[in-house]
């Protein structure tokens, strides 16, 4: 085994407390749920599920620490995260404004989103980088140690986000109403911008 059982749950509650807090991925998936069910929200899960996943073998193979120490493709990175959200943001925001009926999207396509708004976060990204080697123990092989901790951490934010799908999704009939659907669109849509500025100071 590459890592005891004690640093395994430290991991994974330092792991949950950490995608508990408010984050793109919440605020994302939380207005998937809401505005095209929970069909699309476990499909966005997927592929933040795949981003994260393709992050964490980044650090295994130093690749994160490469961009950690570049100050060019940290920014590239940084700022496209944002510019992505904000994006997001205002796609959710047109739809919400929407008159008539918004059309049903495919599944592929909120999987497509959900990969890419992980691998443009530097807020996953700072995570592998600053957090996960402070577990790494010096006794085992350290990539074999970063693919293990990848997992569990991919496992605890898969959780949470299949979790926040689920329950937004239950909002919808509440959210019936196309002015009530609207106003909650609005709602989710300025706090992904608001997640988007967040990110870029707290990154800076």
């Amino acid at each position: 085994m590459d890592i005891t059982l004690s640093t395994a749950l430290g991991f994974a509650l330092t792991s949950l407390l950490i995608e508990l807090t408010p984050g793109p991925n919440m605020t994302y998936l939380a207005l998937v749920g809401v505005q095209a069910g929970r069909r699309a929200g476990y499909a966005a899960v997927a592929g933040v599920a795949l981003g994260l996943a393709v992050i964490g073998l980044a650090t295994a193979l130093g690749l994160s620490a490469v961009i950690a120490a570049s100050p060019l493709l940290y920014a590239a990175l940084r700022w496209l995260g944002v510019a992505y959200l904000v994006y997001l943001a205002w796609d959710a925001w047109r739809d919400s404004t929407r008159s008539d009926d918004v059309p049903v999207e495919p599944a592929a396509r909120f999987f497509v989103r959900g990969l890419i708004t992980n691998l443009l976060n530097p807020k996953a990204a700072m995570f592998y980088i600053a957090v996960l080697p402070t577990f790494l123990d010096p006794a085992f092989h350290p990539a074999g140690q970063a693919v293990t901790l990848s997992a569990i951490y991919v496992l605890v934010a898969t959780t949470v986000h299949a979790t926040i799908v689920t329950l937004a999704s239950l909002l919808r009939p509440l959210l019936a109403n196309k002015r009530v659907m609207a106003i909650a669109g609005k709602f989710f849509a300025l706090a992904l911008v608001g997640v988007a500025l967040w990110i870029a100071w707290s990154t800076r």
